[in-house]
Formats: C-alpha cells, sequence, structure tokens
C-alpha cells in the first residue's frame, strides 16, 4: 500500500496511546505542539472520534498522530485483532491499589511486546518450534498443587529447587520480556490464548527473589486458567501453584525437621532463591513448623527490619531468547538499528532502549497509580 493510502486503524490508536500512559487530552496536546506553526489545535474530541472511528486519519494527520504518540505510521495502521495484539486473557499479578488507567497501560504494552518479539522472530527467520505448554484444569479432584507437579513432569525438573524458573519457562517454548512497569505495585502479566506462544511480562524492577515467584504466579495462570475470572481465587490457586512448584512440600517438611531461626532461614533462602517470608509461611501452611515458631520468627524479622529488606540477595533471572532474536538480526544477519527496529514496528530510539541499550523503559513517565 502506498503511503498516500494508509489510514490509521481506532484500535491501534487507543492501543499505542494506552501503552505510553498518555490520555486523549495529552495526545491532542502533543499533536498539537508537532504541527507546523499556525497550524489548527488539535482537540481532545478529534482524538476520541478517531479513536472510535468516526474519522479518518490519514496522510498529515497521521504523521502528526505518529510523531505525537512516538511510533512509526505503519503500526498505527495495523487492525490489533487481524494482528493477533488484541488485550485480551490477560493474568496479571499487581497490588490491590493499582489504579485501572495505569494496568490498562501495562496490558497495552503486553500487546505491543506480542507484537513486537513476534516481528523480530519472523525477521529473524528462527523456527518455529512446538512449546511444551499443556493445560491443567482444576476440579474436584486436581488442584494447584497437582498442576505444579504435573508441569514439574512434564517439563522433566528435578527435585528440589528451581534452578532457573525464566529459564525453565524458556526452554518450554514461553517467552519471558523484562520491562520496567512504571510502578512497584505490579511484578507481572501474561498472555496465552492457546494459538501463539505463552508470553510473560515481567517487571524488571522487582528483586529477585520477588521476581522467581511473581514468575511462577504467571506461570501457574497460564497453565491453570484458560480465562481470567473475577473473584480472588485464581490468585489463590496461582500463589498455591508458584508455592509447590517452587518449593515443594515434601522438600520444604524436610529443610525444616530440625526447628527454624533466621540464621536458618537466610541458609534457606540462598538454597531455594524465594524470600524468607515466603519459606517461613510455607513452612506454616504445611504445618511444618508451629504457629509460635512462626510468630517468633516473623516478630524478630520485624524488629530487625527484614519485613521490607531481607537480607541475602538474590540474583535477578534474565530472560535470552528475545535478546538471542536480537543478536541474530544485529550481528549474524548484519541488520543496522533501523532495519531492526522497523522489523518490531517500533523507532530507532525505543528500539535501542528496549532491546539493545539495556533500558527497558518503554516511555520515561511514570505510571500514574
Amino acid at each position: 500500500m502506498a503511503s498516500g493510502d494508509l489510514q490509521a486503524h481506532p484500535g491501534m490508536l487507543a492501543l499505542a496511546r494506552e501503552s505510553r500512559g498518555m490520555t486523549q487530552v495529552d495526545v491532542a496536546a502533543a499533536m498539537t505542539k508537532a504541527a507546523p506553526a499556525g497550524a489548527a489545535v488539535v482537540s481532545q474530541g478529534y482524538v476520541s472520534r478517531a479513536e472510535s472511528g468516526r474519522l479518518v486519519v490519514a496522510d498529515d494527520r497521521l504523521q502528526l498522530y505518529a510523531a505525537a504518540l512516538g511510533y512509526p505510521v505503519d503500526l498505527l495502521c495495523l487492525d490489533p485483532r487481524v494482528s493477533g495484539v488484541g488485550v485480551g486473557l490477560i493474568h496479571h499479578r499487581k497490588r490491590a491499589s493499582l489504579s485501572s488507567s495505569a494496568l490498562r497501560r501495562v496490558h497495552a504494552q503486553l500487546a505491543l511486546v506480542r507484537l513486537q518479539v513476534t516481528g523480530l522472530a519472523q525477521a529473524a527467520a528462527a523456527a518455529d518450534v512446538p512449546h511444551r505448554f499443556s493445560r491443567v484444569l482444576l476440579d474436584d479432584f486436581t488442584t494447584a498443587k497437582d498442576a505444579a507437579h504435573q508441569v514439574r513432569r512434564a517439563w522433566g525438573l528435578p527435585r528440589g529447587p528451581v534452578a532457573d524458573v525464566i529459564a525453565a519457562i524458556e526452554e518450554a517454548g514461553g517467552l519471558v520480556v523484562m520491562r520496567s512497569l512504571g510502578s512497584e505495585l505490579l511484578d507481572a502479566v501474561s498472555q496465552w490464548d492457546d494459538l501463539q506462544v505463552p508470553l510473560v511480562l515481567v517487571n524488571d524492577h522487582a528483586p529477585g527473589d520477588r521476581c522467581r515467584f511473581s514468575v511462577a504466579h504467571e506461570l501457574g495462570h497460564l497453565v491453570m486458567h484458560p480465562a481470567p475470572g473475577t473473584s480472588g481465587e485464581q490468585e489463590k490457586q496461582a500463589d498455591a501453584f508458584a508455592a509447590e512448584f517452587l518449593m515443594p512440600a515434601a522438600d520444604i517438611r524436610q529443610a525444616f525437621a530440625d526447628g527454624v531461626d533466621l540464621a536458618r532461614l537466610a541458609e534457606l533462602k540462598r538454597v531455594w532463591r524465594v524470600s524468607m517470608s515466603a519459606l517461613l509461611r510455607r513452612a506454616l501452611t504445611l504445618n511444618a513448623i508451629t504457629e509460635w515458631q512462626y510468630r517468633t520468627v516473623m516478630v524478630e524479622m520485624s524488629a530487625l527490619g527484614y519485613r521490607t529488606a531481607e537480607p541475602v540477595e538474590v540474583e535477578p533471572e534474565r530472560p535470552t531468547r528475545v535478546p538471542a532474536l536480537v543478536d541474530t538480526l544485529l550481528s549474524d544477519r548484519g541488520l543496522a538499528i533501523d532495519e531492526a527496529a522497523a522489523c518490531a514496528r517500533l523507532l530507532p530510539e525505543d528500539f535501542k532502549r528496549l532491546y539493545v541499550a539495556g533500558d527497558r523503559s518503554l516511555s520515561p513517565e511514570p505510571l500514574r497509580r
């Protein structure tokens, strides 16, 4: 299609705006600022009508829109549904105080990350290896604990600690991408619609121990929940999955057989690479320690400030599958940055920031809580 024939898709205009954390008023102001001197002011009403499909955005206005949002023109012309990036079937591990606007932004980021990595994989001619994810539907006889056992067994994970949760997901054919999600109130989001590869987007500001639990929590959602639920039951199930996946009951009971104190708990954190608090709660849940032992250690942890900053730092896990695609394009295939960026439907500066330079922030503006 010739450049003059391009016109924006209303759904992608809204998705791109949400990914930047911008309101319609913000977009109108940015378009007005990017317009030539003397041009008419762009109103919020114009943006609203564009996103609802009540007017056509093409030619100079399309260029202004792209400049305001910081995306290539061709991205804004894609139909999100046809491109497989529509927001839906998304799970997330978040705190209740995260605002709906902040959550919409992260959901939009996830959708566009899907588009980006798909473009990178296609450009790198990466082999389409079937993933090894399968659903484990819960019922009266199958629990979240059973689901965790089934995944560990299917993926060939040995007894004891999972060496690297992100690596396990990638080796099973899933995709994991790290991003600055702009808030400490959300650790991760995930998506799998049974048609595309399972994808997990992880907040790279989370400590290593919390990140491992969050990723395992999202894995539980992907495996157990074909569609997001409206109650907290799915969150409890995902937590139970993560606990059993990372801290199998038989191993934890054995680990706490001789009791517990702070020194022992710190030692176990080094081994299991989850937080001391998570280990202690797990031991209590399994009746491996008494309520009195639990409360005694928790009081000590509070007195030492460990409830907010635990000792023993856990090295964060990092994905390797997507960085390998980028290396293939830039090194093996010799693409220039702007060519690789075009594969991901990004501007070169965004591509470098997201996939090359290591600064994984999609936008310098923080999420609104």
